[in-house]
């Protein structure tokens, strides 16, 4: 994370200047410090505030809403690292702190400013393929913290893999999809014995339109398959975000029957046949999208695409399914649809 910011910075030079750094570790505040030109490194997030205008939280899930409250108290807008914070009390805190103290609060969700997921969007929307009816979500990974490290303590996680990585992507699907309806969500720890809670879940929920979206995400992934990718299957075709590779495909349904071959009778769709739509460099996290957007927000008094009431949307969506989850039952998701935000 730290390195990627550090390009992030490096990169937007002219719109962002970094000048005060804080760390728990005063060693690796002045690290930072001096990797990103800062005049100032603390022990004390507290004593940054007098050299800042806007702050970039990056802590455990648990300290978010502490600090963040303790930020827009200060007067400074707050650019929150996901989740937003580990219950719906916190979140409604700091988007009424937002609010009161008129300042921007924005979440940062990367997936919804890069570039392949924006192009995504746009296709959707304009039914590229025909209209949606499935979208699946894959994100595969071996995440095992060291011993000690909060990554594996539900408490300042704020819970599992689920919440504190699969909330990414439940923001997607809402981004996409609209209204949810019903849901279920079921989690293991069987493979990620390290994890508190699951490190290994499986989403699916429907939407008003008749659409699915389907979310699976492992942090005990010791191969894969899929890595980091999107299958949008559509009327017409299925379009393909490969954000491991950095590709946008569009796949187009075969004209009459499909060729056959392969294990399961049917060819899988071919990446050298495929029409690619957008290609991006595969060695960025592309956080640049965020920032820029967070500083367009700030100057230009906007709201944020992942504003606060947005993202406590998507974490009301997991908290329900969770919930469904105990009592072995179905989630009833009406009413949390991004343009139903209520207080």
């Amino acid at each position: 994370m730290q390195k990627s910011h550090q390009q992030i910075f490096q990169d937007l030079q002219d719109k962002v200047i970094v000048t005060a750094t804080a760390d728990i570790d005063l060693e690796r505040a002045k690290n930072a410090a001096e990797i990103l030109g800062a005049d100032h490194a603390f022990v004390d997030y507290r004593e940054l505030f007098p050299h800042v205008d806007a702050v970039l939280i990056a802590t455990p899930h648990d300290l978010h809403h502490e600090i963040g409250i303790a930020a827009l108290k200060a007067g400074k807008h707050v650019l929150m690292e996901k989740p937003m914070a580990i219950s719906e009390f916190e979140c409604l805190d700091l988007i009424n702190g937002a609010k009161a103290a008129d300042k921007t609060l924005m979440t940062a969700y990367p997936m919804r400013y890069h570039p392949l997921i924006v192009r995504l969007k746009s296709l959707l929307d304009e039914e590229y393929l025909g209209k949606v009816f499935h979208i699946g979500i894959f994100t595969e990974q071996l995440t095992q913290a060291p011993v000690g490290h909060w990554l594996r303590s539900a408490k300042q996680l704020g819970g599992g893999q689920f919440f504190s990585h699969g909330c990414h992507y439940i923001d997607l699907l809402l981004w996409f999809l609209g209204r949810p309806t019903t849901g279920i969500h079921m989690g293991t720890r069987l493979g990620t014995p390290w994890m508190e809670r699951e490190g290994t879940s499986d989403a699916v929920i429907a939407f008003e339109s008749g659409a699915l979206g389907h979310h699976f995400g492992t942090w005990g992934a010791r191969a894969t398959r899929h890595g980091y990718a999107i299958h949008a299957h559509c009327e017409k075709g299925m379009l393909e975000v490969n954000i491991t590779a950095g590709f946008l495909y569009a796949h187009h349904g075969f004209e009459g029957e499909p060729p056959k071959g392969g294990i399961g009778g049917t060819l899988s769709p071919d990446p050298l046949q495929a029409e690619i739509i957008l290609q991006t460099d595969r060695e960025s996290k592309h956080l640049q999208g965020e920032l820029i957007h967070f500083v367009d927000c700030i100057v230009q008094s906007l709201e944020p695409l992942t504003s606060g009431p947005e993202s406590l949307q998507g974490l009301r969506v997991i908290w329900k399914l969770q919930e469904a989850e105990e009592l072995g039952k179905f989630a009833d998701l009406t009413g949390l649809g991004f343009d139903q935000f209520e207080k």
